[in-house]
């Protein structure tokens, strides 16, 4: 077996380039070695070699969680009325249908701004995409619905999946309105929402906690979100 044995792929100039180029435009070291370096290069060696300062030495940035954890609880306002997510159908939860999406707010700094980023992802095809909203009601939060469901074909919006957080306290009217199911998470349970927390995250890489969400125009938001979804 020793001898059978393959040693260890070294890095070359054309190594170094391609994956210099990918991680500019925000890709990561998993989606590298498991697509355009698929079979030739682990993810391994690519934050092996990355730690060793062969390549990007001075930005460790380019990592998606940079060495951070998360931290704390969310402790904002809740609700405790409207549909479980236990009673999402079975196309959802496999994501074996398109038109189930998951949704949350994110906001800038407290006490600084009131803008929001009103996100959805759509489980199936994990497209993502994202509202720039004044602040963080249940009225913003509806609109933001509105505008999606009237940006897609008919059919491609069936249920909504979100936290209980108290800006989702629209789930009746859209509804109503709308004729889109509306779930919820358990409390404390952020992995019943796990791609849109993904996708959260992602984005905040862009728009740190600091960020002025009010002041982001369209068509910076289109460029970030299109590097996103190409990955």
């Amino acid at each position: 077996k020793r001898t059978k044995a393959s040693t260890r792929i070294k890095l070359s100039a054309k190594l170094i380039a391609i994956i210099e180029k990918k991680l500019q435009e925000t890709w990561s070291p998993e989606q590298i070695s498991n697509t355009v370096l698929k079979g030739v290069v682990s993810f391994k060696s690519i934050y092996r070699w990355i730690y060793a300062s062969k390549i990007n030495s001075d930005n460790l940035a380019f990592l998606r969680h940079k060495g951070r954890k998360r931290k704390g609880v969310e402790k904002r306002g809740i609700f405790s009325n409207g549909v479980s997510i236990s009673e999402r159908s079975e196309q959802a939860n496999n994501r074996t249908e398109f038109g189930h999406w998951e949704l949350d707010s994110m906001v800038s700094s407290r006490g600084e701004s009131k803008g929001v980023f009103c996100t959805f992802i759509e489980r199936k095809s994990r497209l993502y995409t994202a509202f720039v909203g004044k602040d963080r009601t249940a009225d913003t939060i509806e609109q933001a619905i509105t505008r999606l469901r009237n940006a897609l074909p008919k059919g491609a919006f069936k249920s909504a999946t979100s936290d209980r957080g108290k800006e989702f306290a629209c789930h009746a009217s859209v509804k109503e309105k709308l004729g889109i199911d509306f779930f919820f998470a358990n409390a404390y349970a952020p992995w019943q929402r796990g791609s849109n927390e993904n996708g959260n995250g992602l984005l905040r890489e862009f728009y740190p906690k600091k960020t002025d969400l009010a002041k982001v125009t369209q068509q910076k938001k289109k460029k970030k979100l299109e590097l996103i979804n190409n990955r």
